[in-house]
C-alpha cells in the first residue's frame, strides 16, 4: 500500500513539474514575441523602432499623409526601418524597403 501511494505521488510531482516549466515556457515564448524576431533560417533579434512616430516625421510633408502613413506602418513593421527625412533615402533601409511592391506594380514604401 505504501508502494502504491509512494507511486502515486511521484508521478502527482513529476506532472506538477511538467505543468510549472511548460508555464514558464509559456513566459518566455511570449517574451520573445514582444520583442522583433524575424521567422526563418536566420532568426535573429531585431532593434526596435517606433514606426508611428517615424511614420508621421516621414509623411508630414505627403499630399496624402493617410496614405502614406498606413504604407509606411506596413514597411516599416516588416522591414523595420524608416528613411530619415521627408524624402527620398530609401537606400538606406536596404532592398526590403526599396523592393516592395503594391498590387499594381508601384513602389509601396514613401
Amino acid at each position: 500500500m505504501a508502494l502504491k501511494l509512494f507511486l502515486v505521488m511521484a508521478v502527482f510531482v513529476l506532472c506538477m513539474a511538467k505543468v510549472s516549466s511548460s508555464d514558464s515556457n509559456a513566459k518566455i515564448q511570449d517574451h520573445l514575441t514582444d520583442s522583433k524576431v524575424v521567422k526563418g533560417p536566420n532568426r535573429r533579434a531585431l532593434p526596435f523602432v517606433d514606426c508611428g512616430a517615424s511614420c508621421r516625421v516621414r509623411c508630414s510633408l505627403h499630399s496624402r499623409p493617410n496614405r502614406c502613413n498606413r504604407a509606411c506602418g506596413t514597411c516599416c513593421s516588416r522591414c523595420k526601418c524608416v528613411p530619415p527625412g521627408t524624402f527620398g533615402n530609401r537606400e538606406i533601409c536596404g532592398s526590403c524597403y526599396t523592393d516592395m511592391l503594391t498590387h499594381g506594380n508601384r513602389l509601396k514604401c514613401p
